[in-house]
């Protein structure tokens, strides 16, 4: 019973480890532009913000999407204050996060910053 009891423990501690390593060790990190056209909180129990960006290179082509999450509750308001407009974010991937409940997507926005609009061409 003491081998049943320790391992259990054993296994909840690596658990707990392995969910903060995937939140604090960044994959990847950069920088992506496009208009935000989405951005809400999401969930049943584990309430985060979730948001989606159209990447646009040039006006009258296809835009790529891009979903993202955030945790900070200060810079969530900055992005609700963005809605529809053209921004800079800052974002941070981070890969296996063992489950939905710190966010559906791996890419964590840290930044944002308002950019000027992509001129039309005539």
């Amino acid at each position: 019973m003491k081998y049943v009891i320790g391992f259990l423990v054993a296994v909840i501690l690596g658990m707990v480890l392995w969910t903060w390593f995937t939140l604090h060790w960044s994959y990847s990190d950069g920088e992506r532009a496009g208009f935000l056209q989405k951005f809400s909180r999401k969930g049943w129990i584990c309430k985060t913000w979730e948001g989606e960006m159209a990447l646009v290179t040039l006006p009258g082509t296809v835009a790529e999407k891009f979903a993202f999450t955030t945790r900070d509750d200060d810079l969530a308001k900055k992005l609700s204050a963005d809605v529809g407009k053209r921004i800079s974010v800052h974002y941070e991937q981070r890969k296996w996060i063992p489950t939905s409940c710190f966010g559906d997507t791996e890419y964590f926005v840290t930044d944002v910053q308002e950019t000027q609009q992509v001129p039309t061409q005539p």
